[in-house]
């Protein structure tokens, strides 16, 4: 069994689970794996990624997880905790197909339970390929050691946001080990909640992308980002308080973001398009808000590397607070090339009964696209885009 803790997962999963199940507990949505990177899976790739889905139901929210969340998952109520501790997957709701070297997954049943598949199906594939493939890691101490010591003398401030696409869950561990130790207090924490709380940092994420293709697919393209944010606040009170940007063009977030947003918001993340110019656009917004820069922040998230992060830092310039979550530059870095895969949703049924609505995401690059293309273009029409 590849996956083994029901907390090896991105805290962002939970919390978004946690909104859903008190807003939208009838909401049924479906998931699709994309394949970026065209990668060819080898022969009988499905057959045994379909014994490892089926295993999840074996998986359960183990004693030391569950007193994990009570005390450093404060934003958590217990009934949510009690909720977790009940949970079980149900591998059917996962559907795996291969025909040659392509591999087509699809996730389909109610949202506040199908939420939790994404992070974990895709760091198994992930995984599952390179066991296939008989490959190795190379260095992984040493190089997560030197990226470490490098962002120390940065003094930039980053956490670990790699659990998707990971080469394995014992490099990922190994990587939050040597990150700890060699960045001192410029390593914030790790978005995976189990290796947060195996070493005793802290687990980090908001909200996804699906949060606000959800909105939009239940109240429309011009409301969403608005409509999304006020439901994030009425369940978390300005806590875990990051606004996503860039759903539906980061431009048309700004547009959205109201002065009551931008106030109890803490800040901001940039996950596309040019991170300079995204700084630009973010400081000027603020200042427009009469609302101090230096006050917000943004967190960074865009395949980002030492000489990304260091040309973003130098741009900053201390004019807003930079922070910095990075993914498989940290947690596959060990000699092979990293799959380039997601899952999104693509479907929704945002109230009870009905047909499935297309559910799409634009992005600040074109290529980041997802959803059907028709609607695609009905989004950028609505929006003037």
């Amino acid at each position: 069994m590849i996956l083994n803790h029901f907390t090896d997962n991105d805290l962002y999963k939970f919390t978004t689970m946690n909104a859903i199940q008190k807003l939208y507990p009838e909401a049924m949505v479906r998931y699709s794996f994309i394949d970026r990177g065209q990668s060819e899976f080898p022969d009988g790739f499905a057959r045994e990624l379909r014994k490892e889905v089926d295993r999840f139901a074996e998986i359960t929210l183990s004693e030391d997880e569950d007193q994990f969340l009570i005390s450093r998952c404060y934003y958590f109520d217990r009934v949510f905790i009690d909720l977790l501790k009940g949970y079980r997957y149900d591998p059917g709701e996962v559907t795996i197909e291969q025909q040659g070297g392509s591999l087509k997954v699809e996730i389909e049943g109610l949202w506040y339970r199908t939420v939790l598949w994404e992070v974990p199906l895709l760091a198994l594939i992930s995984e599952l390929f390179f066991i296939m493939a008989g490959k190795k890691p190379c260095d992984t101490e040493t190089i997560a050691a030197e990226k470490a010591s490098r962002l120390a003398e940065m003094k930039a401030e980053y956490s670990d946001f790699g659990t998707r696409r990971r080469f394995s869950f014992d490099v990922h561990d190994r990587v939050i080990k040597s990150l700890k130790n060699n960045s001192q207090e410029f390593f914030k924490g790790t978005s995976n909640v189990f290796l947060a709380m195996k070493h005793n940092i802290t687990p980090i994420g908001t909200h996804p992308h699906e949060w606000f293709m959800f909105h939009a697919s239940r109240y429309g393209y011009r409301s969403a980002n608005a409509r999304a944010l006020d439901a994030w606040v009425n369940i978390y009170k300005g806590d875990l308080g990051i606004a996503l940007s860039d759903t539906f063009t980061s431009d048309n977030f700004f547009d959205s973001f109201s002065n009551l947003h931008a106030k109890l918001f803490d800040g901001i993340r940039h996950d596309s398009g040019d991170p300079l110019d995204f700084t630009e656009k973010a400081i000027a917004f603020y200042k427009n808000k009469r609302i101090d820069p230096a006050t917000k922040t943004i967190v960074f998230s865009d395949a980002l590397n030492l000489d990304r992060i260091s040309k973003i830092r130098k741009h900053v310039r201390g004019r807003i607070h930079d922070v910095y979550g990075i993914g498989i530059y940290l947690t596959n870095d060990v000699g092979v090339k990293p799959l380039n895969i997601v899952i999104k949703i693509t479907g929704s049924k945002p109230y009870k009964g009905g047909d499935f609505h297309p559910v799409i995401k634009l992005s600040d690059d074109p290529e980041k696209h997802t959803g059907d293309p028709a609607e695609i273009r009905l989004c950028r029409a609505v929006l003037n885009l």
